[in-house]
């Protein structure tokens, strides 16, 4: 009788062997056009990660490059085995698992490679490579490299010379590390910035933090004497007059077609060349000549109580956005007391940029919660027109020194045609899949292993990309010089109670 065959003891030695052999595998990395390259690893003691810098060498060539995809591949070995007496021999089939992936040469003279030895880049083999390939502009210091612990990161600020997206879910960040990039472009540039800020997180941005000392400090205190901060109650005014005619009609949510007679009235006033206003209308009404149909829409809409109204009094916030001496505009929409103020607000600024467009005057415009400003579906008059300022600005603006700097917190929010203009992306933590494989849509230009990671960050934690950024890279925001407006409501109640 044959005895039973030892099958935990197989499972050992096959263990074993498989275990062996996948240890030994080599990191090796193979180009063949000198931009990207594919390699292997084992997963024994696997010290890489999607987005993180390797060492490429080849005798006494040396290439600095980045992870793109991490994944894990099968190859199918044979073992030759024989019985205890060995007399007889098999063949034993070893699945072996191994990383594999592809990546990208950063370095380098694009010349092709094969076989050459991958290791973990050193912090300082990545500073050098920053150091010495990067641009003849303007250097954003915004914090540091997540994967290179240690190493500075900079944005180019000629980046900013096109369109860019700002994206992160409630509690990533977003607001403080805008205000980083903000500081550096004021610290860094003469770059003219005007901001929509619907929540009032910028109103202090030109008030240093009690903390902030140092050179830059002192750098930051001159950069930000040209900043002005118009809010209801000192300068963020309007006249009736100054506005376009759409502009004016969407105020009175007159239809060219529906209301006919008063658009044609309020059309002929604006043509007449006189001071449009809410009193001239009531002094036309009293004199019982044209404008009585539109004071008395004026006030069922509720218009003339609208403090955003010049008046008499006050200046209006427009003329300011043709001021050379004003450096930033922040225009604290959060300050307005009813939504359709901060709409007509809005129209109003991206209509006047956009009027003075031929001036060719360098802007950077900045549009906080931009689902707001300029939403994928505009649920009122005043907000498509603003839509449709910021739609022609994304599309044609950039000829014109008009640039977008787009931030919200739900991207599928935001009008299309507004971020498929935009060539650079900030992404922050991002929970909503749905959200992210819009972004990915949108911007197909960032390898989807990159952008997943974006459901792990910490506060703080972004995926830099497009022209603004070397190379994709993930990276932790530094501090800021300037004071935060707004911030979250203290959790105090949720301390226990004693």
């Amino acid at each position: 009788m044959s005895e039973a065959p030892d099958v935990q003891g197989s499972l050992d030695r096959y263990r074993a062997v498989r275990q062996r052999l996948e240890e030994e595998i080599l990191p090796l990395a193979t180009s063949v056009d000198g931009r990207r390259f594919t390699y292997q690893a084992s997963l024994h003691g696997l010290s890489l990660q999607a987005g993180s810098y390797v060492a490429l060498e080849q005798g006494s060539e040396r290439w600095l490059g980045q992870i793109v995809t991490l994944g894990v591949g099968e190859k199918h070995a044979l073992e030759l085995t024989g019985d205890d007496e060995g007399e007889l021999a098999h063949r034993a089939q070893v699945v072996i698992r191994g990383a594999q992936g592809e990546g990208r040469v950063l370095s380098g003279d694009g010349a092709s490679f094969h076989d050459a030895s991958v290791r973990p880049a050193t912090p300082d083999e990545v500073r050098t490579h920053l150091e010495e390939t990067a641009p003849r502009r303007a250097r954003l210091e915004i914090g540091e490299l997540l994967l290179a612990p240690g190493v500075p990161f900079s944005l180019d600020a000629g980046g900013f010379g096109r369109h860019t997206f700002l994206c992160g879910q409630s509690g990533s960040g977003k607001t403080y590390s805008l205000g980083v990039v903000l500081e550096q472009l004021l610290l860094k540039t003469d770059l003219q910035i005007v901001v929509l800020d619907p929540n009032s997180d910028f109103a202090r941005l030109g008030q240093l933090r009690p903390d902030a000392d140092g050179d830059d400090a002192d750098r930051y205190t001159r950069a930000t004497r040209s900043l002005a901060v118009r809010r209801a109650d000192d300068g963020l005014a309007l006249r009736l007059a100054e506005l376009d005619p759409a502009t004016q009609a969407a105020a009175f949510r007159l239809d060219p077609i529906d209301d006919r007679e008063e658009y044609a009235e309020l059309a002929a006033l604006t043509d007449s060349g006189e001071a449009l206003t809410l009193e001239q209308l009531e002094q036309l009404e009293r004199e019982g000549g044209a404008g009585g149909r539109l004071i008395g829409r004026a006030r069922n809409l509720g218009l003339h109580r609208w403090g955003i109204w010049a008046g008499a009094d006050r200046t209006s916030l427009l003329p300011e956005l043709a001021q050379d001496d004003v450096r930033c505009l922040v225009v604290d929409l959060g300050s307005l007391a009813t939504r359709e103020e901060q709409a007509l607000a809005s129209a109003a600024v991206l209509g006047e940029l956009w009027r003075r467009r031929e001036e060719r005057r360098p802007v950077l415009i900045v549009v906080d919660e931009a689902h707001n400003v300029c939403p994928a579906r505009p649920e009122d008059p005043l907000t498509a027109i603003a839509t449709e300022h910021a739609v022609r600005i994304a599309g044609e603006g950039r000829k014109f020194g008009l640039y977008l700097f787009v931030s919200t917190q739900r991207p599928q929010k935001v009008h299309e045609n507004v971020l498929s203009q935009c060539d650079n992306l900030l992404l922050m933590r991002m929970n909503s899949l749905a959200d992210l494989g819009y972004v990915g849509e949108v911007f197909s230009f960032v390898p989807d292993s990159l952008l997943e990671r974006a459901t792990t960050f910490r506060q703080g934690e972004s995926l830099a990309a497009g022209l603004i950024s070397p190379h994709p890279a993930f990276l932790r925001f530094g501090k800021r010089l300037a004071q935060e407006g707004g911030g979250d409501v203290a959790a105090d109640w949720s301390r226990p109670l004693t």
